[in-house]
């Protein structure tokens, strides 16, 4: 308690030195929470961006469709496959799909793409087709509606009402077909990709189209728990992979995403690293004035039989109650500004990354163990960077230091 006391007491000699050494603790602090924060809702709109957007938490196609989008690749048994997703308590939603690669064409302009065929009320709960309908009415049903992204609209001069012809190959017999229908609206999901290459239409429409007769390439599922995607071994996609069937989730279908989101685990741990190696050198630093300062104080201490350990231990102490009241301010500051920043975003302007859009405000995200977890990490190697001064400290021979040479 002794020990406990004096270490209280030796923090506020020196006001000053003490405030800017927490203050330096708890910027840091401060720091690594913020960043978490960011790179957390980073996470979020990089996932997001897959598997909200048209991909889905997970897809079932036939092996290899996806490398070409050949219209031969189907699946042959959809109904099953459905039924299996629609029984299964995992699954919050699942949409089937025709993927059609042709050309589409207005009385003004020509331009090739991909028209997906989608049943419009399974399509709902997949993806945010409806949301990203800007201009127009997302799909009711009706069998010649089209909806068109907003820069492929452009490139064909086209509005509401007008005329759109797609030209694409029947799967069975390869003939080359034609269907008109009308623009009823149009979308934007934000990569220029997307908005200049995709069209969407009814799946009633797609399937008589390319002679499908039922079939579909793609069927897109959502989860109940958005961490189901990530487990390979998940039995929903486990049980759909027979034969030509392959079920995978997001991390296999955009593996470059899941690569970057480990990257910025590793820029989070990066940081810091950096924060620590600073904060150390400075707390250094501070004890070792704190020390120097008191050096004849430490000798009379040493003479009269203080024993090194309860010097080691008294510094040490010193070094925790500094930590503690860093801690306390870097919780209510890394608080209030990841709450602000979680509200109103931070401005990172416009770009994209592997074909997800950032787009304005990177909002924050607030974790209850951001404010748990790192104040003791900070605590500890806070008392950890003190250790080397403390042991100086209990090395301190009493006749130099009465001397006040060292």
């Amino acid at each position: 308690m002794l020990s406990l006391k004096l270490a209280w007491r030796n923090l506020f000699r020196n006001t000053r030195r003490t405030l800017l050494t927490c203050m330096l603790i708890t910027s840091s602090l401060v720091v690594i929470i913020l960043v978490d924060g960011i790179m957390l809702g980073m996470i979020d709109v990089m996932v997001g961006g897959i598997t909200k957007t048209l991909e889905g938490e997970a897809q079932v196609n036939q092996k290899g469709f996806r490398e070409n989008f050949e219209p031969e690749l189907f699946l042959n048994d959809p109904d099953a496959i459905t039924a299996a997703l629609a029984a299964d308590e995992r699954v919050a939603g699942h949409a089937p799909r025709v993927i059609i690669g042709g050309m589409i064409a207005s009385p003004y302009n020509t331009t090739g793409g991909l028209i997906y065929g989608v049943d419009a009320t399974s399509e709902l709960g997949v993806s945010r087709l409806e949301e990203a309908t800007f201009k127009g009415e997302y799909l009711t049903g009706a069998k010649r509606e089209i909806l068109l992204g907003k820069l492929m609209g452009e490139l064909l001069e086209v509005s509401l009402g007008d005329r759109i012809i797609i030209t694409a190959a029947q799967v069975d017999t390869g003939e080359i077909t034609q269907e008109l229908f009308r623009v009823t609206g149009f979308f934007e999901f934000g990569p220029e990709e997307m908005d200049q290459t995709l069209a969407f239409i009814n799946l009633s429409a797609a399937q008589p189209l390319l002679g499908m007769d039922g079939h579909v390439h793609q069927i897109a599922v959502q989860f109940v728990d958005p961490e189901d995607a990530k487990n390979k071994a998940l039995p929903t996609l486990t049980r759909l992979n027979q034969g030509n069937v392959e079920a995978l989730g997001w991390l296999d279908l955009q593996p470059s995403i899941g690569g970057m989101i480990e990257m910025s685990s590793y820029a989070s741990a990066i940081v810091g690293a950096v924060l620590f190696i600073l904060t150390s050198l400075g707390v250094i630093n501070s004890m070792f004035m704190s020390i120097y300062e008191r050096i004849y104080e430490f000798g009379v201490a040493k003479a009269i039989g203080t024993t090194p350990r309860q010097i080691i231990a008294l510094v040490l102490f010193e070094a925790f109650f500094l930590a503690l009241m860093a801690c306390a301010f870097g919780v209510l500051l890394g608080y209030l500004a990841s709450s602000y920043f979680e509200s109103n975003g931070i401005p990172m302007g416009r770009m994209e990354m592997s074909g997800v859009l950032l787009d304005g405000n990177m909002h924050t995200e607030v974790r209850a163990y951001q404010f748990v977890a790192f104040p003791i990490y900070v605590t500890l190697l806070t008392v950890a960077a003190a250790i080397y001064p403390a042991v100086f400290a209990s090395r301190i021979v009493p006749s130099q230091a009465l001397q006040r040479a060292l």
